[in-house]
């Protein structure tokens, strides 16, 4: 991230090679990360069945779950200022505070109209804490385990996301409890932010670098977050209407949501290591849209059979990730330095505008065409990536035939 420096200038360090890995340090980055997976996969769906349960329409929920991509897209260009003024660790604990106490405000709060701004300060809370624990994960570890923590980071995170659904469908959507786990997961995040205080990184002044022309400089790769934040966002809040709708236990619906969190965590390695060996990481990406756009169609015909739908989900839920996870790879193959710095924010960009679009229209989608709308609207998005990446390809071998003649004529 543009002004993200692991360590103040007058520090000592060892060689790069002989670094050691802070885990003190990471395991706080971690804990909060997980702590995010956590709130997010419990708390999407059930302010999603509390809505529902208020007689509030799909469109409005997806209205009110979109309010987390404004959110976002409000926070990212400010988490750097902020953390700057106040410190990494300072930052994210009153992240930690504010997350928290808007978990629980939830339970409390009954107009429809302040889930709006309780919506807006809980992911903005979140988007710090996401922000400012992947720097710091990246800060703790040397260049030669940076790969390997970052891996245990998104493993989390997913994991996180299968728990909380799974607590969801233990503890249900009716009273204090769920609210209260929710947010005392969060403030939970605190205690290894405590025990790691000094070992904040450090926070370099410097302007930070536009990042408006990065969003089309490497289009298949932005198109990909983009694709996968409305996918995930708008799936984990709208998935548990449509389960109820087509017949779905509240708890079964959850549990299904858990077979997609699984396979996102199971599955990210092994699509990482296929990636490392295609040529071309955009036949990969194409190949993932194909298997969403397909996987959402089936989706109304597998409604009669619960665990023939989990076992799709599984395999579906984990290769709908991979394009964040090859997305991100196709980024860092086009571009380094300065210039990867200002397209990672743009990327992250692209995921809080997904999030934003996703949920609103799925919700849309619903109320238009009933429960099957929620496949509709997925499989649209799916198609429209797919259409992307396709004349991407295209281009591409258009780009290495001219090339290839012109050299052959020098």
């Amino acid at each position: 991230m543009p002004g993200l420096r692991p360590y103040p200038a007058e520090a000592s360090r060892p060689p790069d090679g002989a670094a050691p890995t802070d885990w003190l340090a990471a395991g706080a980055a971690i804990a909060s990360i997980t702590a995010v997976g956590i709130a997010l996969g419990l708390g999407l769906p059930l302010l999603s069945i509390v809505l529902e349960r208020r007689g509030i329409s799909a469109t409005l929920i997806g209205a009110n779950t979109a309010v987390a991509g404004i959110a976002s897209l409000i926070a990212a260009p400010l988490v750097t200022p902020i953390a700057r003024a106040l410190s990494v660790r300072v930052t994210m604990l009153c992240a930690i505070l504010l997350a928290g106490a808007s978990a629980l405000a939830f339970y409390y709060v009954t107009a429809f109209w302040l889930w709006f701004p309780l919506r807006l300060a809980l992911h903005f809370a979140i988007t710090v804490l996401f922000v400012l624990s992947e720097f710091w994960i990246s800060a703790a570890a040397p260049p030669h385990r940076r790969g390997f923590m970052l891996g245990i980071y998104a493993t989390v995170l997913s994991l996180g996301f299968a728990v909380g659904p799974l607590i969801f469908g233990v503890v249900g959507s009716t009273g204090v409890l769920p609210f209260a786990i929710g947010s005392g997961v969060i403030l939970f995040a605190a205690l290894p932010l405590f025990a790691a205080w000094s070992r904040q990184p450090h926070i370099e002044a410097g302007a930070s670098a536009a990042f408006w022309r990065h969003v089309l400089a490497v289009p298949t790769a932005t198109g990909a977050v983009l694709v996968f934040g409305a996918v995930e966002a708008g799936g984990f809040a709208l998935f548990p209407v449509f389960g109820g709708r087509v017949g779905f236990s509240e708890a079964g619906a959850a549990q299904l949501l858990t077979a997609v969190g699984l396979g996102n965590m199971l599955l990210q390695i092994p699509i990482g290591l296929v990636s490392d060996r295609v040529r071309d990481r955009r036949s990969l990406l194409a190949l993932f849209a194909v298997v969403g756009l397909v996987g959402a169609l089936c989706l109304p015909l597998l409604v009669e059979d619960w665990w023939l739908m989990a076992t799709v989900l599984f395999f579906w839920g984990g290769v709908v990730a991979g394009l964040y996870t090859v997305g991100l790879a196709h980024l860092g193959s086009r571009l380094s330095g300065t210039e990867l710095a200002s397209a990672n924010a743009a990327f992250v960009f692209c995921y809080s505008a997904g999030m934003l679009v996703g949920p609103q229209a799925m919700g849309g989608f619903m109320d238009g065409f009933g429960p099957n709308g929620f496949a509709y609207a997925l499989a649209l998005f799916f198609a429209l990536y797919l259409v992307l990446t396709i004349l991407r390809l295209g281009f591409g071998r258009r780009r290495a035939l001219g090339l290839q003649k012109r050299a052959q004529q020098d």
